[in-house]
């Protein structure tokens, strides 16, 4: 939704203020993406972004996400970013249409798009996605957009929009929801359809029913940081167009609810949200922070440090499906850019000692300054089995990094405590404190210490790792080719893929206990496994940095896992859990030298 620029040369240098950063990670990404479009205006492929398929042709269809392109070439088109040598090019101007030109011939008759697979007929990814940036890289030329394409691409967005307005996705994602209010807004905004409008507050409603009043949104079955900053992006351009004081109400909530995942060491999110995203939306922190939020601009500007220090994902390490989301974000960041107050807010690490728990994220946070004076920063997500961040605050640097427990089967099978689930008990220190003291007991026969704690208990889950093979994806092709024509019967496969791959998971035979405990001066975690007669565990560990829930924007490399380690179960440890049936372990870490002590506790 950004605004064209007045025809002014573009800066000299490409990194003269923290600002520039944005600008220089997004244009540095834009010849990358030119290789992906084919440019060739001769060619029945011309515009399109999909080189697998029209170059490679590996693929039987193309992607339409790809054409998602379109944008960042927009952008760098009419944007005076420094050292922009886009900026203006006749050539620009012809391959951005191109690929709007594109995006209209692969659309479906019910104004859908496919993404993953022929007859997806995805909803608001790719649809929605597609919308929005087509309707924003229209407004951005303004007058340059070609009169003989004007018709047939309001046509397109009608389509589009009312297919948005018409049809919901099975699975609870928020971020989609807020990526499929946006674009039809836009349609109707262009259009003026009161048919457009009608669905637009349908699907409005649909969304705020997913918000909650802690300031999270649901994802799947908890919150997930990095799309709720995707959700407060999405958001914040809608709200150029339309003001909703409901909406507005869930980006303040929000902002303040992802402050604490800001992490001192200058990473976000992760394995902390349900679906273990690493990626951080600036854009809607860049509006919010110009119109006076200064927690948005804190926010903003800790994550810039952390983008031009290689602590966030960057663009250049995606693939070519989702790096094409980062480049605009980042550019429509420089464009929308909030200088920054004298003096920001603290960060939740930055301020005085506290101790905060969401009862409904069932997230633990507080800033412990221990009896020497050191001050550190922990996290503990119970709803996903206990996953522990804790940082030291002098350095930022992470010192407890455990995402709980791994193990491989005899049977072959891999489980994992960490998985949300509706047997899920937890007990954060401000509710149910008999409870707490109940669990306590259990999993440490030793006797509790008096220290504030958090508790879970959980079945262990069995990961999902399903892949296709040449018969079983020649046969969903086939599948989807003869039923997919049918938008709902679409829509019933898509949510069966959901379940199968992401969001189904079963129970094993073993269950997961921790408690998490702290001290004057250090960090007590306690973890109890009970086997209740499943196959022999082959192999364990506890601890580290791992994701288990397939999820296609996650798993990016980061630096920091360098300095993570966990802890693989030795022998002893293994024959106690498959001799006896469980095994408890207790282990201490100093808050800023990490590891002090690590035993098996008597009972087990």
């Amino acid at each position: 939704m950004s605004q064209v620029e007045t025809e002014t040369a573009p800066m000299s240098s490409a990194v003269r203020t923290s600002r520039d950063v944005y600008a220089q990670k997004g244009l540095s990404q834009i010849p990358r993406l030119l290789s992906l479009q084919d440019r060739n205006e001769f060619s029945k492929t011309y515009g399109c972004f999909n080189r697998e398929y029209w170059l490679c042709r590996t693929l039987d269809f193309p992607s339409a996400i790809a054409q998602f392109g379109v944008h960042s070439l927009a952008l760098a088109y009419t944007q005076p970013f420094p050292d922009n040598q886009f900026y203006r090019s006749p050539k620009m101007l012809k391959w951005t249409l191109a690929g709007i030109d594109y995006w209209m011939k692969i659309q479906k008759s019910d104004g859908s798009f496919d993404e993953f697979y022929p007859n997806e007929r995805g909803w608001a990814g790719p649809t929605g996605f597609l919308l929005y940036v087509m309707c924003d890289s229209y407004r951005l030329l303004g007058d340059e957009f070609p009169n003989s394409m004007r018709q047939p691409f309001l046509e397109a967005v009608d389509k589009a929009g009312r297919f948005l307005a018409k049809y919901d996705e099975p699975g609870v994602l928020a971020n989609h929801h807020a990526m499929a209010i946006l674009p039809i807004y836009e349609a109707y905004h262009l259009i003026q359809d009161k048919k457009l409008l009608d669905g637009f507050h349908v699907r409005l409603d649909d969304f705020l029913d997913q918000t909650r009043e802690e300031g999270w949104c649901l994802e799947y079955d908890g919150t997930d940081l990095g799309y709720l900053s995707a959700t407060v992006s999405f958001l914040s351009k809608l709200h150029k167009l339309y003001k909703d004081e409901r909406t507005e109400e869930v980006c303040r909530k929000a902002v303040d609810f992802a402050s604490y995942f800001a992490y001192p060491n200058l990473h976000y999110a992760g394995s902390m949200g349900s679906r273990q995203t690493l990626h951080f939306y600036p854009h809607g922190f860049e509006i919010y922070g110009g119109q006076g939020n200064a927690m948005a601009s804190a926010v903003a500007e800790r994550m810039l440090r952390g983008l031009a220090e290689g602590a966030l994902v960057p663009p250049e390490i995606q693939e070519d499906r989702y790096f094409l989301y980062r480049i605009p974000e980042l550019l429509e960041s420089w464009v929308d850019y909030s200088e920054r107050p004298d003096v920001l807010p603290p960060l939740p690490d930055e301020g005085e000692p506290f101790s905060r728990y969401w009862p409904g994220a069932k997230i633990h946070a507080r800033k412990t300054v221990d009896t020497r004076g050191r001050a550190s920063y922990t996290l503990v997500n119970l709803a996903k089995g206990g996953v522990i961040k804790h940082f030291r605050l002098d350095s930022g640097k992470s010192v407890v990094n455990d995402c709980g427990f791994l193990a491989s089967l005899e049977d072959g099978k891999v489980v994992t405590s960490q998985w949300i689930s509706e047997e899920n008990l937890s007990w954060g220190p401000e509710n149910q404190k008999a409870s707490l003291d109940a669990a306590a007991a259990q999993a440490d026969p030793s006797g509790a210490d008096g220290s504030e704690r958090v508790a879970v208990e959980t079945p262990i889950h069995y990961m999902v790792m399903k892949l296709f093979n040449p018969v079983t994806m020649i046969g969903f092709r086939v599948f989807m080719l003869a039923v997919g024509w049918q938008t709902r019967m679409a829509y019933e496969i898509k949510g069966w893929i959901r379940k199968l791959l992401m969001t189904r998971s079963g129970a094993s035979p073993l269950r997961f206990h921790r408690r998490v405990s702290f001290g004057d001066d250090k960090l007590t975690v306690i973890d109890r496994i009970e086997r209740h007669g499943a196959p022999k565990v082959a192999k364990a560990v506890i601890g580290d940095e791992f994701h288990v829930r397939y999820v296609p924007q996650s798993r990016y490399f980061q630096p920091q896992e360098l300095d993570m380690e966990g802890i693989e179960l030795n022998a002893e440890e293994l024959a106690q859990l498959n001799e006896h049936g469980t095994l408890t372990l207790r282990r201490t870490f100093d808050y800023y030298d990490g590891p002090l002590e690590r035993q098996i506790l008597s009972g087990s």
